[in-house]
Formats: structure tokens, sequence, C-alpha cells
């Protein structure tokens, strides 16, 4: 079976316009390839989240959640493989490694479900000889100190519900191919 299909678009260019902010990490770098730590184990990784921190928020921020999406998945609606929901406004960073099942996540923060069902970060895994796919790690910054979802909330409701919350986003986007 042929994987060839067009790129999908970068899928915050497909949201209303925010202002954006910026997100760093020790352990991803915008455009680059993860490494063997971030991707899934079922492809020979470690299933690690990486590390992940930001500055130049708007003042009237009152919340985050961090979302990690790929839209370059063979499927109409790509793949989410992590969310956290709800860090305070006093985060800034979330430690590698946040990502692990039943991790401490600061406050009333909490892991909502990815597309395998579970509440932890999925590694990247595309399909051997698929072009590269991005990853999306993305910190949204929220007009509310939290989004009124629960932990088995679908990160396509989360990301349905940031759509009216987020008063700007910080991307970073990695690279993964066999």
């Amino acid at each position: 079976m042929s994987l060839d299909r067009p790129i999908a678009p970068d899928p915050y260019t497909l949201l209303p316009s925010v202002p954006s902010f910026t997100v760093t990490s020790d352990d991803v770098t915008h455009g680059e390839q993860l490494t063997a730590r971030h991707i899934s184990a079922g492809a020979g990784g470690e299933d690690v989240s990486p590390a992940l921190s930001w500055s130049g928020f708007p003042e009237e921020t009152q919340g985050f959640t961090v979302t990690c999406f790929d839209p370059d998945a063979p499927t109409p609606a790509g793949f989410w493989h992590w969310g956290v929901v709800n860090l305070p406004a006093t985060t800034t960073s979330l430690a590698a490694g946040a990502g692990a099942a039943g991790a401490a996540l600061p406050g009333s923060a909490f892991a909502v479900r990815n597309d395998l069902g579970t509440r932890d970060y999925a590694g990247a895994a595309p399909p051997p000889g698929d072009h590269p796919h991005r990853y999306y790690f993305v910190v949204h910054a929220m007009d509310v100190p939290a989004l009124d979802v629960d932990a088995d909330t679908s990160l396509t409701v989360v990301s349905f519900n940031l759509v009216f919350h987020t008063l700007a986003r910080a991307i970073i986007a990695p690279v993964f191919s066999h």
C-alpha cells in the first residue's frame, strides 16, 4: 500500500489567529529529528515527553494547556500524542518525563486521553517509509484558569475548547521519520 499523499497544512494556521510567545526545549529543536528518547517504545524509543519552557505570554494569562499533535499521521484527523490541561498561570515549564502516566503535575493540572486512549505521552511512531512527520508541541496561554473538561475528554474536544480560550500560543515542532 502506498502512503503517498499531500503534506498536511500547519494545523494552527487553520484556526483563528492569536499572538505568539516563546517555547524552548533542551530536548527537541524545531524542524530537527526527534531522538530515540522521545519516540514510541514500540518504534524502539523510550516514550519520554521533552522538557518544555515558555516565556513572553500575555500578562492576562490565567492558565496553560500543553498539547502534542501530529498532523501528518495517515488519518483524516491527524494524531494526538499528549495533552496536559489546566496548568496554573505561574507554571512556565514542564520537566522531561512530565508526560509519564501518573506523573506529578503542578496545581490541579491533569493529563487527558491521547489517540491511543491513554493519559500519557505517546512517542512518535510514524509508519516506516512515510515522509517525515511533524510533532507540534504547543503551549496555549488561556483566558481562564481551567477548561471545563475531565481526564476522559479527548484532545479533539480539548482543542475545540481552546479555540475559545486561547490568548496566545507557542509552538515548537520537531520531526521524525524512520
